[in-house]
């Protein structure tokens, strides 16, 4: 039997944290579902605990304070490698990645992907709710990106990601070193270094209506200078081989 883990990191979503797990485990009743807290503030680690006493499938980790979200899903993922799961997802607990999707992500799994992305750029796929700003963003990290990495692959931020067990191991988590936006990216690139299989499926992304946007300049700067050390770590492996 196939046994899933699905991850999402939490601070401050405790007005979207139960519509979420609800949504999640209607969705995937087979799966596991564990959130990372990184202490919030307003309480959300509180209610992610009674939420788990409802539900066997859910497990919380709480962390000492806001450590990121890189870090998050790293220490989820070892966790969760440890406990013997086969597939491991990601999704943001805003209720902005719609589990209406999961299925799709299920179907590309079964059919051989290692790595699978909810796109936002690929037909069929979309953003609702976002203004100028965050579009150019978004869009303009992935254009940087994939062009700076040369990859196909057209959303390299997306945040909405399944992984196997096989990709994990492969990318070697213990490795990697981008812990906010890029963080996507990196996972992305080091699993097509290893040669996995990367599979795009369309969504349409909406935005929180509730809580705030954890996006910031510093996350954002982060991203561009990873890119070009993921790049240049990529060539002196060429060199060397």
């Amino acid at each position: 039997m196939t046994r899933t883990l699905i991850v999402t990191p939490t601070y401050n979503e405790k007005e979207n944290l139960p519509r979420f797990v609800e949504a999640v485990r209607s969705a995937m009743p087979e799966a596991d579902l564990r959130i990372v807290d990184d202490h919030s503030p307003d309480g959300t680690g509180d209610i992610a605990d009674a939420l788990a006493a409802l539900d066997p499938r859910v497990t919380v980790m709480h962390r000492a304070g806001k450590l990121g979200l890189g870090t998050a899903y790293i220490q989820a993922f070892q966790r969760g490698l440890a406990e013997g799961y086969d597939r491991f997802f990601e999704m943001d607990a805003d209720l902005s990645h719609d589990v209406k999707y999961l299925p799709d992500f299920v179907r590309a799994l079964d059919d051989g992907a290692d790595v699978v992305i909810g796109s936002r750029n690929i037909p069929g796929g979309g953003v609702l709710g976002w203004g100028l700003g965050r579009h150019f963003i978004s869009k303009g990290g992935s254009i940087y990106s994939r062009t700076i990495l040369g990859l196909d692959v057209k959303d390299l931020t997306s945040g909405y990601k399944a992984f196997t067990r096989r990709a994990l191991e492969a990318i070697n988590i213990d490795t990697i070193q981008s812990n906010g936006y890029s963080f996507q990216i990196e996972m992305t690139y080091r699993a097509l270094l290893k040669e996995m299989r990367v599979d795009e499926v369309p969504i349409v992304f909406v935005d929180r209506t509730a809580g705030a946007s954890k996006m910031s300049r510093k996350i954002f700067m982060e991203a561009v200078g990873v890119v070009w050390k993921l790049r240049a770590e990529a060539l002196l492996a060429k060199l060397k081989s």
